[in-house]
């Protein structure tokens, strides 16, 4: 071979190597640019991801919240059932505790023909502390302020005095709380 020979072998080889390499860098450009595109999608999925992430936490903790709230309403309800479980038997109670009473003002008036037994004093007692363990207490309302939510007026009648205005002069019926709920409500005789 020649030196011409050669010097087209090289130049020709150069121009191939030339070609090679450029093909080369455009291959390597084309996978930068595959490689960025990938990323960007990488990063925008990682982004919805986490997006997705603190809205399923949010959901998780306001339900969890909604959950706890439902178990403390749930726990505070059966709780006042249970207090207020045998309301239905005080009540009908009532009535007879009124006897009792009647019948122990009856009983204690000076001029009275019947008195009241010793035997049927304990058993009044009995009754009225058995009941007041299971949380009934009478409401006082003589000489107290008319108030709606704790008092009945069956009769308005004159005051005595000025200070006995809008008070409660007399009570018909004894009103009473079951655990701080009203079961009945004092009827009473309001001055005007």
């Amino acid at each position: 071979m020649n030196d011409k020979e050669i010097e087209v072998n090289l130049e020709s080889t150069m121009e191939e190597l030339e070609q090679q390499e450029v093909a080369d860098q455009n291959e390597e450009a084309l996978e930068n640019e595959q490689t960025q595109e990938q990323q960007a999608s990488a990063g925008q999925e990682l982004e919805a991801l986490k997006m997705q992430n603190e809205e399923l936490k949010d959901k998780y903790l306001r339900l969890y919240a909604e959950f706890e709230n439902y178990k403390r309403r749930a726990l505070k309800e059966k709780l006042d059932y249970m207090a207020t479980a045998a309301q239905d038997t005080l009540t009908a109670l009532l009535p007879v505790l009124d006897d009792f009473d009647r019948a122990k003002k009856a009983a204690d008036a000076e001029n009275s023909p019947e008195p009241f037994s010793e035997g049927v004093a304990l058993v009044y007692h009995k009754l009225s502390t058995t009941l007041k363990n299971k949380g009934l207490t009478a409401m006082e309302s003589t000489g107290k302020a008319f108030d709606p939510e704790f008092h009945e007026a069956v009769v308005e009648i004159p005051a005595p005095s000025e200070e006995m205005k809008g008070k409660v002069i007399d009570t018909i019926e004894t009103g009473y709380q079951l655990k701080d709920k009203i079961i009945r409500y004092a009827k009473v005789v309001v001055g005007k």
